[in-house]
């Protein structure tokens, strides 16, 4: 029964609507009563006008702290909706309304208040989930990592210059499984000494046979807050490439989701640097040295990309640019410009030891400027209709990638801001380019 309930669907209207209507019922019932029947009208009248202004003075306390926190501070990384910020308001303005009637006094009024307060503050709530397409079952929103530790099966090292395997001349075994498999997996920091959580991996159905082929290999990176698990459970990256291998008999690139961040609200910018951890080296060596190590992967560059969302997308830029001898594809949605952890003083120094230089350096206009011609190398960029801000840091990174002599494409999410329906709307139109370019057949279509 409790598992059922976990995964109930809380973006689906019959969820929404009936939480909505009875927050607004409640809410409603909270604000115009009940009232003592020995009150006076005057009295009455003066307390619905105190519930009344405490609404309005609410809904503004909210607006001003989505406006400070979020538009000045910048304190979330996310210039926020008109929707969000609706939502916010409205949490605000019923929990300060309810708060007022709690002090008027009557048991009755009391606890029509506070199932009031909880029911707004549970619509909301749903509300603002929808608005960024986070999660779409309550098992989503409290589980970390869902996905089992387990062994890789028939795994082995691929003999350096192997090429990807030809799709047309393999053959799926008759007892290939007929989906990917997605396991957690601990990646040791053996170089970097970089403390990460376990990391994501997901092997399409080829290779999880008893001689499977060699295949390409896709790096993921969360955003932040974010963890390896994200871009599978609430990205469906695995839904996407399962999708691939069921119409290309079982053949798809391999995906590593590695821990660059070290825990969810940590933003070590995928440099290394004394204060923040060596998340580049954790990437870019050991990472790096055990897919090769442990997966049937090729080894030539025109066989691994590399994608991310948001902070994410940013190392992505930050290793496809800087490493062009391991990645020949990238895909990033919604990337920064630069690296940033807060203000540009407190990013230089805690992530360059201050020097503004080398911060300035590490940006990927600067590394693609410098480093240009780039050979065979596709980047794909995408972020959604509604966000601004990215909407100029892509166009930007795309000129650069441009002049720099990559093959470039952008996907525009339509209705979508910087939120997790993006990053599905992205992935889904944006892997068939990607997968083709890593050496497997190319679809038409989106996933």
């Amino acid at each position: 029964m409790f598992n059922e309930l976990l995964r109930v669907p809380i973006v689906r209207p019959d969820v929404l609507i009936p939480v909505d209507v009875v927050a607004a019922v409640l809410t409603v019932w909270a604000l115009v009563g009940p009232f003592r029947r020995s009150s006076r009208a005057g009295g009455r009248g003066r307390r619905l006008l105190v519930r009344v202004a405490a609404l309005v003075v609410g809904a503004a306390v909210g607006l001003v702290l989505v406006w400070w926190l979020g538009d000045v501070q910048d304190e979330f990384g996310v210039a926020f909706t008109p929707v969000t910020r609706m939502w916010i308001a409205f949490a605000c303005a019923a929990v300060a309304m309810c708060l007022v009637v709690l002090v008027q006094g009557g048991w009755g009024r009391r606890t029509v208040a506070v199932a009031a307060a909880a029911a707004v503050l549970l619509a909301s709530g749903l509300g603002v989930n929808v608005d960024f397409g986070a999660y779409r079952t309550i098992q989503q929103a409290i589980t970390t990592n869902p996905y089992p530790s387990g062994s890789l099966g028939h795994q082995h090292a691929v003999a350096a210059g192997t090429p990807v395997v030809d799709a047309a001349r393999w053959t799926a075994p008759t007892n290939m499984p007929k989906s990917g498999r997605t396991l957690s997996v601990r990646i040791p920091a053996t170089v970097s000494h970089f403390r990460a959580r376990k990391a994501v991996v997901w092997l399409p159905p080829a290779a999880q046979t008893a001689d499977p082929p060699t295949l390409p290999v896709l790096i993921a990176l969360s955003g932040q807050p974010g963890q390896p698990s994200d871009m599978f459970q609430t990205g469906n990256l695995g839904g996407y490439l399962d999708r691939y291998a069921a119409a290309h008999h079982g053949l798809a690139p391999i995906v590593v989701s590695p821990d660059q961040l070290g825990a969810p609200n940590r933003n070590p910018m995928c440099v290394d640097s004394r204060r923040l951890g060596r998340s580049a080296t954790y990437v870019m060596t050991d990472t790096v040295r055990w897919i090769t190590d442990h997966l049937d992967v090729a080894s030539t560059p025109d066989a691994w990309g590399i994608t991310g969302f948001s902070q994410g997308a940013t190392c992505a830029m930050q290793f496809s640019t800087e490493h062009p001898g391991v990645f020949g594809t990238a895909l990033a949605i919604s990337s920064e410009l630069t690296v940033k952890n807060g203000s540009l003083a407190n990013t230089v120094r805690v992530g360059f030891g201050g020097s503004r230089a080398a911060y300035e350096a590490a940006a990927p206009i600067a590394t693609m400027r410098r480093d240009a011609p780039y050979h065979d190398h596709l980047t794909v960029f995408g972020f959604g209709q509604d966000d601004a801000p990215y909407r100029a840091s892509t166009t930007a990174l795309r000129d650069a990638a441009v002049q720099a002599g990559m093959q470039t494409s952008v996907i525009v999410s339509p209705g979508s801001a910087h939120d997790w329906n993006t990053v599905r709307y992205v992935l889904a139109n944006g892997l068939p380019a990607v997968v083709a370019h890593l050496g497997l057949p190319s679809m038409r279509g989106a996933l």
